[in-house]
């Protein structure tokens, strides 16, 4: 008896860093089973930025990537929640072989569940915000290459770069945990150790504060790289802004993390370089 084909449906949900890993999972999951693979990208509050203004069209055979409002069912693909009532579980029931949803995908993952085995020779659906697949750099890079307005952005924020750039990355304001966990001190204790090695570092900040800026650019001066523009998340050019920090910190030599950031590891993972998250917790 013939198998059936694969076909699998992914919502990334979450921030940039989030949706880059899930998709590259998704992808290399795809590819694995020989699958059709669609992404649906939604503009909301965890990234209210389509795909397409932020990324050029990708070409990987079998796999088609859809933002929602090029979407003429868009709440049969959103994940159930609230804001929905839940009626898209209504439909997916009735649609797919199986749905998983993101408050479900870690405990999985902690238990070693098998996605592949779980998406073999059936039409299934899954939204996370978790790393569910793993997947190679290059898979990540080839996925995401920046639309050229923002290309060009990236490659001027980079002018001042030299041959020994650190990248900082201080996350603050919407994440506890890298508040309490990556204290600025240990930052400084890092970057002093890299300009007592070598006296030419300059060292590229990203962050969503602007009291670090301001810490930072007291402390280093002229060393320091980082945006002008005061951090937002929730516009079209605040996620452009993220954009070219996170390629700009790809550009780097080293990169010096905050505890359980996304954004730091995907700007490891989109340069190949050398990423330490800077913590006070083992």
């Amino acid at each position: 008896m013939k198998q059936k084909r694969t076909c699998v449906t992914v919502v990334p949900v979450g921030g940039m860093g989030n949706r880059m890993r899930v998709m590259a999972g998704a992808v290399t999951l795809q590819q694995q089973l020989g699958a059709e693979l669609k992404m649906v990208w939604f503009k909301d509050e965890g990234l209210n930025a389509s795909f397409a203004s932020l990324f050029k069209p990708f070409d990987f055979e079998a796999v088609k990537m859809v933002d929602d409002e090029q979407c003429c069912c868009v709440q049969r693909f959103d994940r159930p929640r609230r804001k929905n009532l839940y009626l898209p579980r209504l439909f997916q029931r009735l649609r797919y072989d199986a749905c998983i949803y993101e408050k479900s995908v870690y405990g999985m993952m902690q238990s070693e569940f098998d996605f592949a085995r779980w998406a073999a020779g059936r039409d299934v659906y899954l939204a996370t915000y978790s790393k569910f697949f793993a997947y190679a750099h290059r898979t990540l890079q080839k996925l995401f290459v920046p639309v050229d307005a923002l290309q060009r952005l990236i490659d001027k924020r980079c002018e001042g770069f030299t041959s020994h750039t650190v990248g900082v990355h201080v996350r603050r304001t919407d994440h506890v945990e890298a508040i309490q966990a990556s204290p600025l001190e240990l930052f400084y204790e890092r970057l002093d150790a890299e300009i007592s090695r070598c006296a030419d570092t300059r060292i590229y900040l990203a962050t969503d504060s602007e009291e670090v800026k301001q810490d930072m650019r007291a402390r280093y001066g002229n060393r320091i790289i980082c945006s002008d523009e005061k951090a937002d998340r929730t516009s079209q050019a605040g996620i452009e802004e993220a954009i070219v920090e996170l390629y700009a910190l790809s550009r780097t030599q080293k990169i010096y993390g905050s505890f359980q950031s996304s954004f730091s590891e995907i700007a490891s993972e989109l340069g190949d370089v050398p990423l330490e998250m800077v913590c006070c917790r083992e």
